[in-house]
């Protein structure tokens, strides 16, 4: 049972050190609004004025006018809740100021902002004024409690919750009435007497003494430190914890060691992986959740620990090699390595597209809106000579560093990587020609990883969302304009690139070579999936994917440098290879035929298999909810737009790329995406009438009407009961994977 903690106003709880916050929540009452009212906006980096309300510390560290994306040309202070300051006064260093006011409670910067908003609802009508900017890079006031005055007068509408309805009458009495007592929070429930057994098994199992145990840990960290880790043989009722570095072993509280990056030394002194109870909510833009058990350590276990190898030396943690993978774990078996990533393979991905970055437009619009994943079979021959491979190209993997101080300075950088990649791709084209020799590997789906015919990782979609995208299991949609085939070497450069190694506080310059260096992965990912075609097909395909590219992007992508004329041995029947190899992967792969996602109703079979103009005009990402006239069998769905560009290979004026005559929609049952920008409820009888609403728009006035029809807007009394709705069904029916949605990026049209 829960047990209030007993602090009186003279010691308001935001002077405690965040040692004592840490192991604190809000009251259970208090928190359901705080979650379903608050979190949905202020749970990420991208929080308005950074203020985290995902745990009940954050609101007691309050908020900053700092943000954290911007361009800047230094690297800025990392403000991690719970890692880079432990007491409020360091918190108040850092330029982060109170929300809340110990001597007068009433006169709180969230207690103002809930009662301004109670005062001045929105505006009736079927969009927000001008006044009221939504924008993800709107200009944010961030009022300090002595300027509130001036911002309430100069803002009336801007009250909390911001460009949304208010909280109804008894949530704002919960609220308020909780804020007005001190805003005190209640002790966390400790772990139950199993999980802490299943803590110490697997602490004592990720701090081994031997060289090989040691590297495995320290393998296994760099890759596992997004996850939410959770015990599966406990059933959905555990909680999740994080894997952390601390100077503390186990047994005793922990001590983050807090680095920019995971792979960033640890400093001198001995240290210790831990398994950290997660301090903050459940947000789906950054919940990946990963199952520990005993399957999973019986699996470790066989691919790290039992093989006959020899680990002479623990790598060194300078950057240079640490960022480097290649050479960092050159001494743990490749094929384990890559069995490791593969056996979650949708984690893996889905690490460079959640993870704590939660804003992801520097790695995102690299990508298409809509591809298919593949992946090289673990197993193939020749898996031997490729690590040998790989060790002698690993100068030619470099990944970058972040070590450089100026914009000019990184794009010098750059070129030198675009030599290293070229010289990568000539090396690994020889290569494989000699792997695939006339006594060699055949060019055929067998060189395809079929999930050992069991695991549904086998086979992924990715879904771009404009500064968001989504990973699922199996090939969900019409089969898309591109896809990727991944091998070792592209997964584990992906990982360091997207999330190991990319630092959401660093410099402009930092995230220009990001997103100049997965041009190159995204492009070596294409050529792989090319091989698979005959050689006639690989450059036309090439060249339709890059439309109007700069020719030094496509030297990239089977260029006559690297002319690759070995033919597949895969016999086609058609004059569509490409369709045809999409058709044989769906066939073949455990899992991909997404039977989730499926729709159960027919009406949306039309939106699946057309493309136009008229499809452009949708959202992103839209929920809807179709209301049966049996209350208990309401469905939902979600409708993803696909936005179509002439490439992918410029970093900037995406608009003028578009093709929006190539748009297309993927409908699925359930929820894809973690950012929605639009909820439509849709009575069954109407479903109909609705789709062809879709199909016959034309213009942004045609849109506006199916929003007045069925759309609920940001304004409408119905907006908060069909959010709660979304969340409880997801919660529902998958409770591992559910997290509450982000409501940052809902529409205003």
């Amino acid at each position: 049972m829960k047990i209030l903690i007993q602090i009186t106003l003279s010691l308001a709880p935001f002077l405690l050190p965040l040692t004592s916050l840490a192991a604190s929540d809000y009251p259970p009452q208090v928190k359901t609004v705080v979650e379903q009212r608050c979190m949905v906006c202020h749970g990420c980096y991208d929080a308005p004025c950074q203020l985290k309300l995902d745990a009940w510390a954050g609101m007691q560290r309050g908020a900053s006018k700092e943000q954290v994306y911007s361009l800047r040309l230094k690297a800025a202070p990392p403000t991690r809740l719970f890692e880079d300051a432990q007491t409020t006064e360091e918190w108040r260093k850092k330029g982060f100021y109170p929300i809340l006011d110990e001597e007068a409670p009433e006169h709180g910067v969230i207690a103002r902002m809930l009662a301004l908003k109670q005062q001045h609802p929105l505006p009736v009508g079927n969009v927000l004024p001008e006044t009221i900017p939504l924008g993800l890079d709107r200009e944010q006031q961030c009022t300090k409690p002595e300027t509130f005055d001036t911002f309430a007068a100069n803002y009336p509408l801007w009250g909390m919750p911001y460009g949304l309805p208010a909280l109804n009458a008894k949530e704002h009495e919960t609220l308020n009435n909780w804020l007005l007592e001190g805003a005190r929070g209640i002790a966390v429930d400790a772990p139950t007497a199993e999980e802490k057994e299943a803590v110490h098994h697997w602490e004592s199992f990720f701090n081994g003494e031997s060289l090989k145990q040691q590297l495995m840990s320290r393998y296994m960290y760099e890759h596992l430190f997004t996850a939410n880790l959770y015990f599966s043989e406990f059933g959905e009722s555990g909680g999740y914890y994080t894997l952390v570095r601390s100077r503390t072993p186990p047994g005793q509280p922990i001590e983050v060691i807090a680095t920019r990056r995971p792979y960033d030394d640890p400093g001198t002194g001995k240290f210790f992986y831990r398994l950290q109870p997660l301090r903050t909510a459940v947000l789906a833009k950054r919940h990946m959740p990963y199952a520990l058990n005993s399957a999973r350590m019986s699996r470790w276990q066989s691919l790290f620990l039992d093989p006959d190898y020899t680990v002479s030396a623990l790598p060194s943690y300078a950057t240079d090699t640490a960022s480097n993978p290649f050479i960092t774990f050159r001494e743990l078996p490749q094929s384990s390595r890559y069995k490791f990533m593969l056996d979650e393979a949708q984690f893996t991905i889905m690490g460079f597209i959640k993870g704590p970055v939660c804003r992801g437009q520097v790695a995102l619009n690299v990508i298409d809106d809509h591809f298919w994943v593949v992946f090289l079979d673990p197993d193939r021959k020749g898996v031997q000579e490729n690590a040998e491979f790989l060790a002698k190209e690993s100068k030619n993997l470099r990944l970058p560093a972040d070590k450089l101080g100026g914009a000019l300075v990184s794009i010098i950088e750059w070129r030198g990587y675009s030599r290293e990649q070229l010289k990568f791709l000539k090396a690994k084209f020889e290569y494989i020609q000699k792997m695939t020799g006339p006594e060699g590997t055949k060019v055929n789906l067998d060189l395809i990883w079929d999930g050992d015919g069991e695991n549904d990782n086998a086979a992924l979609t990715v879904f771009r969302h404009d500064n968001s995208a989504s990973v699922v299991k199996g090939f969900v949609g019409q089969q898309p304009k591109t896809a990727w085939v991944i091998d070792y070497s592209l997964l584990e450069r992906i990982h360091y690139l997207l999330v190991a190694g990319y630092d959401v506080f660093g410099n402009v310059a930092h995230q220009l070579e990001t997103r100049l260096y997965m041009d190159f992965l995204r492009m070596e990912g294409e050529q792989n999936f090319l091989f698979f075609l005959p050689p006639q097909e690989r450059i036309v395909l090439r060249d339709f994917w890059y439309r109007e590219a700069e020719e030094e992007a496509l030297q990239f992508v089977m260029t006559d440098s690297v002319a690759f004329d070995r033919t597949t041995d895969i016999q086609y029947k058609t004059a569509d290879p490409k369709s045809e190899l999409l058709s044989m992967l769906q066939q073949r792969l455990a899992g991909a035929t997404a039977d989730r996602y499926q729709p159960a109703d027919s009406a949306f079979d039309k939106l699946q298999t057309l493309q136009g103009t008229p499809f452009s005009l949708m959202p992103e990402v839209a929920f809807i909810e179709v209301v049966s006239s049996d209350s208990d069998s309401h469905a939902y769905y979600t409708i993803v737009h696909n936005d179509a560009f002439l490439n992918n290979a410029q970093v900037f004026h995406e608009d003028q790329r578009r093709v929006p005559e190539e748009d297309y929609l993927t409908v699925v049952k359930g929820f894809i995406g973690s950012y929605p920008n639009a909820f439509f409820q849709v009575p069954e009888s109407e479903l109909e009438a609705f789709v062809t609403a879709i199909e016959s728009m034309r213009n942004e006035t045609d849109y506006a009407s199916l929003v007045s029809f069925y759309g609920i807007r940001r304004n409408q009394e119905a907006f908060w009961p069909l959010s709660d709705k979304f969340h409880s069904h997801y919660q529902k029916t998958f409770p591992r994977e559910a997290g509450l949605f982000d409501l940052n990026r809902y529409q205003n049209r």
